[in-house]
């Protein structure tokens, strides 16, 4: 008998939104597992309603199932069928342009996609001799990134932040402008205003076609948010070696997918670690950062996710762990990027090699002319006397932020670098720059007391 005709009875217990039930036998006639770590299950109860149920743990003859729509109603009389197969999502090109729950079915009112291909979700990350080296930038028109952190392809980065920051409205402008073929959303916990603003923005945008979405909304069942990044990840991966594209991973907010787990992990009565959270937090996070690369024989695959910090804190359990995982991380306060928190430690891979070769020196001299901005400005507030070049640092100081530290300012990375020069011009002198002569003498430009350059032309 096929061993999804079988029924199970015995209910032990029901726990929060997990449902404990005895298996007898082991294995079935057909001498596979009866049960195994990962599938789904139907659970049935009395008066005939019916729920997904994901298998959770097996301990000997007990088994463990997080029943996604919750418990409530659910009587110890219900039965149990184990369909042998884990949670799979949809892969095509007509998943492009959905919007899909954390189950994996449409949550926008589409076509049915009930015939189209699947793919098991929560594979293990690709040999390491089937990557390349990271060599590959994807411009984002965001100057703090593109000027000074490169994203490159197959990185993982977070941008970590806290509760307030206009987090989502970044992500979903990177979303918009970066040059990737194909961008995988993944939203975790989302309330509806923030989801409908990323569907919106991305259909305003043009860029809705070469979408796919993955949410979880906050009112959605807990079990779906620990999904939506391994959905969102299998159906990435597809495009990524069958099709050659460059995908784009967006996963927000990685923080609340931590809380998920430590939730769930409370409810089946596992020994906390720090702060309550599951010893494996560092092991399941990185299972899914690891997705991230780029395939010798196909395209890649580029995680930006959001890593919320609770007050402020980066020693949280959820930020700390990730930082030992990424390639960095992008530091977002005060509705800037902070230049000294955020980095990227693949940015080295392609300045200078596959942009322009001012881009390096440039880089790093704006750094250094603002860190002497900021200590210029402790001087004034401290009320101590400012030389001359005190002032032209803290004139420049001003500028940089206005013209790159807002995270609304848009530019490609050619314009940026220009900027970059004719700042410099504005408020120093050549021989201050203590950069090659070479490359003064070719970008520098010539000085126009009557020309006045218009900030406001570079913010969208």
């Amino acid at each position: 008998m096929p061993q999804s005709l079988v029924r199970y009875s015995k209910v032990i217990e029901i726990v929060g939104d997990i449902v404990r039930v005895d298996v007898p036998e082991a294995v079935s006639e057909g001498g596979e597992p009866t049960a195994r770590f990962g599938d789904l299950a139907i659970v049935e109860n009395v008066d005939g309603d019916r729920s997904m149920a994901q298998i959770i743990s097996v301990d000997r003859t007990k088994v463990s199932l997080q029943v996604f729509s919750g418990t409530k109603g659910l009587s110890t009389g219900a039965t149990v069928r184990f369909l042998g197969h884990p949670m799979m999502a949809t892969y095509s090109d007509n998943v492009l342009g959905r919007v899909f729950r954390g189950s994996g079915e449409p949550m926008d009112g589409g076509p049915d996609l009930g015939q189209d291909p699947k793919v098991v979700i929560g594979g293990p990350s690709v040999n390491p001799m089937r990557r390349n080296l990271a060599s590959k930038m994807i411009r984002t028109d965001v100057p703090m990134i593109d000027v000074f952190n490169c994203l490159v392809e197959s990185q993982k980065i977070p941008i970590f932040s806290v509760a307030g920051e206009p987090f989502n409205p970044f992500l979903a402008r990177i979303g918009i402008q970066a040059d990737a073929d194909v961008v995988v959303f993944g939203g975790l916990g989302l309330i509806f205003d923030d989801f409908h603003y990323f569907q919106a923005a991305f259909e305003d945008a043009g860029v809705f076609a070469r979408t796919v979405m993955f949410v979880n909304q906050a009112s959605d069942p807990i079990v779906e948010r620990l999904l939506v990044p391994d959905m969102a990840l299998a159906v990435a991966e597809r495009f990524a070696v069958d099709e050659g594209k460059r995908v784009l991973v967006l996963l927000t907010d990685m923080t609340a997918y931590a809380d998920a787990m430590k939730e769930v992990g409370i409810a089946m009565e596992h020994v906390p670690s720090n702060r309550g959270y599951m010893g494996d937090l560092y092991s399941q996070l990185a299972r899914r950062y690891e997705k991230a690369c780029d395939y010798a024989s196909g395209g890649s695959v580029t995680i930006l996710t959001v890593t919320t910090m609770p007050g402020d804190d980066v020693t949280h359990p959820v930020p700390d762990n990730t930082g030992y995982i990424t390639e960095g991380q992008f530091y977002l306060h005060d509705g800037v990027l902070d230049p000294f928190g955020s980095l990227s430690r693949l940015k080295q891979h392609v300045i200078g090699k596959v942009t322009r070769e001012d881009h390096g020196q440039i880089m790093n001299t704006m750094i250094r002319f603002y860190s002497g901005a900021r200590d210029a400005d402790q001087k004034r507030a401290m009320a101590f006397e400012l030389s001359p070049f005190d002032q032209k640092l803290i004139r420049f100081g001003n500028l940089f932020r206005k013209r790159f530290m807002d995270i609304n300012v848009a530019m490609p990375l050619e314009k940026a670098l220009d900027l970059c020069w004719e700042t410099l011009a504005e408020c120093f002198e050549p021989g201050e720059l203590l950069m090659k002569q070479t490359l003064i003498d070719k970008y520098f430009p010539h000085r126009d007391s009557d020309k006045v350059v218009d900030d406001s032309e570079q913010v969208v």
